[in-house]
């Protein structure tokens, strides 16, 4: 079994979206297999199904004189931010599909978000970050050790659609986490944020690059795939006139 990525690189969440979107339609009408789809955003916040207005902090005024954008969608979770310097992940997987773990005609969504976080563990894990689930906590967490709490180093927020995943995840790789202080993020006021650059020793410091390398790498291990790259949206939706 294969699965695509492509990156997209640094792309607005507006286009970030309709390249979602239309990765999503493909897979859906079996045109494309499972994809894993890997950019950064500009500056954005994103509300979804449960999100509360009261958890944006900044005002109205002060996000548009920074150029930052608000978009209401439909994945599950509360307010998160987007920025540069954060790999974020859109897994488009078709949860009727042969998948580890699966038990009934489809994997349920609660499985699929389980296996995305230990993806982003074993990412961690290879730049010496050791992390962990925690309880009724979607995402994924530092170890905390003695009077050191844990910090949320990456969140998960995904959609199901007619049994295909969309939306996904937001790892903090060298992410300003200042940026942070305009939310409460995914609502939760009792815990900070931090990156994985703030996480490593000084001689193993993450790049964007080769935190995509890593997570297409687990990505592929986990969910029991031969990770196919692909250089373009086109080259993915129509393999065969890429080549003509």
């Amino acid at each position: 079994m294969y699965a695509h990525f492509l990156q997209l690189g640094r792309v607005s969440y507006a286009e970030g979206l309709e390249a979602q979107r239309r990765v999503v339609e493909a897979r859906k009408q079996g045109l494309i297999g499972d994809t894993l789809l890997l950019l950064e955003h500009p500056p954005v916040l994103t509300l979804g199904r449960n999100s509360s207005r009261s958890n944006i902090l900044a005002s109205d005024e002060f996000l548009a004189s920074r150029g930052v954008e608000l978009h209401e969608i439909n994945r599950g979770g509360d307010v998160t931010y987007h920025g540069p310097g954060q790999l974020v992940g859109y897994p488009i997987v078709d949860l009727r599909g042969d998948l580890p773990g699966k038990k009934g005609p489809h994997l349920g969504p609660v499985d699929f978000v389980r296996m995305i976080e230990e993806v982003l563990i074993r990412v961690c894990n290879d730049f010496g970050v050791m992390t962990q689930r925690i309880p009724k906590r979607t995402g994924v967490w530092t170890i905390a050790g003695g009077s050191i709490e844990e910090k949320k180093i990456a969140a998960i927020g995904v959609h199901v659609s007619q049994g295909v995943t969309s939306h996904g995840f937001a790892l903090n790789v060298t992410t300003d986490l200042r940026d942070f202080a305009w939310i409460v993020p995914c609502g939760i006021t009792d815990r900070a944020v931090t990156s994985l650059e703030l996480e490593t020793d000084p001689d193993r410091q993450p790049t964007m690059e080769n935190a995509i390398h890593s997570t297409a790498r687990n990505f592929g291990r986990v969910f029991e795939r031969q990770m196919l790259a692909v250089e373009t949206l086109d080259e993915l939706l129509h393999p065969a006139s890429s080549v003509l």
